[in-house]
């Protein structure tokens, strides 16, 4: 249940994030209120999942799936550039979060 948790944090900052892109600098109102909304459900759902996954593990996974998700919705979304040296990094960032969490089964 915790790991839902933390899927239900990740999927709420990377609407937040993406809102405040659409804020255009706190400009538009609804995406600018929805920030915070956003960002205030995925802190409450990532300390629910904090109960029971090492703090280490959930960041790492948060925070690389969220950078991975939103390089893609930037790449889509916004027409950002996506070159292949980001790619690589990217694919970085996944292993060394699944690296951690390997490491913390098997502790």
């Amino acid at each position: 249940m915790s790991y839902l948790y933390l899927a239900f944090a990740i999927i709420f900052e990377i609407c937040g994030t993406t809102c405040m892109k659409l804020s255009e600098g706190l400009t538009k109102p609804l995406p600018s209120i929805l920030i915070f909304v956003f960002y205030g459900i995925s802190f409450i759902s990532f300390t629910i999942a904090l109960k029971k996954i090492d703090v280490s593990v959930a960041y790492a996974i948060w925070a690389g799936i969220g950078v991975a998700l939103i390089s893609i919705i930037g790449h889509f979304g916004f027409n950002e550039p996506m070159p292949l040296a980001r790619i690589a990094f990217l694919a970085l960032i996944a292993i060394g979060v699944i690296g951690l969490h390997l490491s913390s089964i098997t502790s």
